[in-house]
């Protein structure tokens, strides 16, 4: 697939790098562009993996804030394609999230705070066991929904990005709409429970889409065999009712998980 560069946006102007974000696997830069601050993510720094191999991060990142914003629940900050210092590549909006707030927790064995659901226990650097756990709210539970949608493989603790008032964005989805299913991701904690009245619009939302603009518009950045499993996920997703249940025959848990 050749890029698709938009030149809008809700920063317009010149990009200007401010450093680079070593944490992550693949060039990853914090710039400006004009007074906005973005991450950019070129394409010429992505780096394959074994499950893809064929690359088109940039694309499935883009790819997912449309369905975000098909949905209405932008779980996914501002992205698109656009064109840096290093090439064309990913371009966001950059969040700054609330510290203070910690939606994800690895907490004593057991000691799951009120609001929140237990997802697995393991062991930490001094043996000791632990739990993780996360939030149990409508905002957390619309990404885990989001996730399933567009089969996330990789929804780590710091891909949950809090804000004040109480929204939860989500960041690194370049590991999205594989054919086969690779749902990797630490909300676990709401498997086999049914989908609310809204969760359930929002899957229909996207499954109607995809015969209209928004396959379209997703058309430009996946391929033919992404749209037809995403098309799948959503009837599976509507036929069945409820959050996916982990596949133990597979990897369920990013790594590392934070």
């Amino acid at each position: 697939m050749e890029p698709v560069i938009e030149s809008t946006g809700a920063a317009d102007g010149a990009m200007e790098l401010v450093g680079r974000l070593t944490t992550a696997s693949n060039a990853t830069f914090l710039a400006t562009i004009g007074q906005t601050e973005v991450v950019y993510k070129p394409i010429a720094g992505e780096r394959p993996l074994w499950d893809f191999p064929d690359g088109h991060l940039a694309h499935r990142e883009v790819a997912s804030y449309l369905v975000s914003e098909a949905m209405d629940w932008s779980v996914v900050p501002e992205t698109w394609l656009g064109e840096g210092p290093h090439g064309v590549g990913m371009v966001q909006r950059w969040i700054s999230a609330d510290e203070s707030v910690e939606p994800v927790r690895i907490v004593p064995a057991g000691e799951i705070p009120d609001g929140f659901r237990h997802v697995f226990d393991g062991y930490d650097a001094l043996d000791q066991v632990v739990s993780l756990a996360h939030e149990d709210t409508p905002a957390l539970r619309r990404m885990a929904v989001f996730d399933a949608i567009t089969n996330n493989a990789d929804r780590k603790g710091g891909h949950v990005l809090p804000v004040a008032d109480g929204h939860r964005f989500g960041c690194d989805h370049g590991l999205t709409f594989h054919e086969e299913p690779k749902l990797r991701t630490i909300l676990w904690g709401w498997h086999g429970l049914g989908f609310s009245d809204e969760e359930l619009a929002g899957i229909r939302t996207v499954h109607a889409g995809l015969s209209g603009a928004l396959g379209r518009e997703l058309a430009a950045y996946l391929s033919g065999g992404d749209l037809e499993a995403l098309a799948l996920r959503c009837e599976t997703l509507l036929a069945e009712g409820v959050f996916p249940r982990p596949e133990y025959d597979r990897h369920v848990i990013p790594w590392p998980p934070f």
